[in-house]
This record gives structure tokens, sequence and C-alpha cells, in this order.
């Protein structure tokens, strides 16, 4: 249980997500509410500046291994648009051109427009996270992300991450492993 065993991590001190909902995006904190899995969720608050996972690590003393990046793509096949919000590790790459386009079966995938991300996610660019999600938006998870401990996402907002065991992000709601969805 991170948010109860472990309440530091590198420098990051940690709370019960839950504890903190001023710490979490408005969609983060409804999903948490309702999930199972919450209990294992802390928070940690951070400078907003750094919130990049490269920033981050440095400022707090992770490892980058501790990371998992969350990026939406989107294609259409048919004039139907299908879109996913994919969680690596921040050591790797979604394959965006490949496996993430043969998943959501679309003649070209590509990041999301930022703008749009944000406003549908009602979360923050730098701090979108897949719980949350909205209603239609697939999550695809690349299984090394359950191999991380203490797996370091965003939170919604870029001043804070949420910190869970990666094992459990393959039960987030939604959550589709997909092997070799990074390299």
């Amino acid at each position: 249980m991170v948010a109860m065993s472990a309440p530091a991590f590198g420098s990051l001190e940690t709370v019960p997500a839950l504890d903190r909902p001023d710490l979490l995006a408005a969609p983060v904190a409804a999903a948490l509410s309702g999930w199972p899995g919450a209990a294992q969720v802390g928070v940690v608050e951070i400078d907003p500046a750094i919130a990049d996972t490269a920033a981050l690590a440095e400022a707090y003393d992770l490892p980058m291994s501790t990371g998992a990046n969350c990026v939406v793509v989107a294609g259409r096949r048919d004039g139907t648009e299908r879109v996913a919000a994919c969680l690596v590790r921040a050591d790797t790459r979604a394959d965006v051109n490949g496996l993430v386009k043969r998943t959501l079966d679309v003649r070209k995938a590509s990041f999301l427009a930022v703008e749009r991300a944000v406003e549908e996610s009602g979360m923050e660019y730098g701090g979108i996270t897949p719980l949350g999600l909205p209603a239609g938006w697939r999550l695809l998870v690349d299984p090394r992300v359950l191999d991380i401990d203490v797996a370091v996402i965003g939170s919604g907002v870029r001043r804070s991450k949420l910190l869970l065991p990666g094992a459990l992000t393959a039960e987030l709601p939604g959550a589709e492993v997909v092997t070799g969805l990074a390299g």
C-alpha cells in the first residue's frame, strides 16, 4: 500500500490521495472515490514548474524507471474517431505508428491535440493520467508499467503526482494490458 506504508519516496512526502482532493483534478478525484484500489494510491505535492518526468526525477531524487507517462492518441476508421490513453514507462515511448495504430484499428494514429486532450479530459497538460478518463477513451497499459514497485503518474494537475503500485494500473477502470505497447 503506497499511501499508507511509504510516507516518503525519494524526497517526496506522500499522503493518501483521497485525503487531498485539492491536489487532484475533479475527474481524478471522482474516479478515485469510487475505485476499490484507491486505498493504495498516494499523492505528493510538487513544484508545477518541474512536473515533466525528467525534471521531476532529478529534482526529487527519483529513478526514471519509476515514472509512467500517459499520452493520448487518436485515429479514424470509416469516419469514426478512436481515442486511447497509453500508459508507458517514462524511459520508453508508446509505439504510436505501430502497435497503437493496429490496436485502435485506424489508418493513422497521432497524438491528440493538447487543447482537445485538456478540454475533454478535464485535466491539465502535463498532468493527464489514466484515472478519470472520458467515457469512450480506451486505456492501453504497457506491461512493463506493472513491474514498477511504486509508479509515479499524473494526478490531473501539474502541482502533484500520484504514487501507486505499478501492478495496480492493470486494475484501473477499462485498462487493457497490451504487450509491445512501448519500445
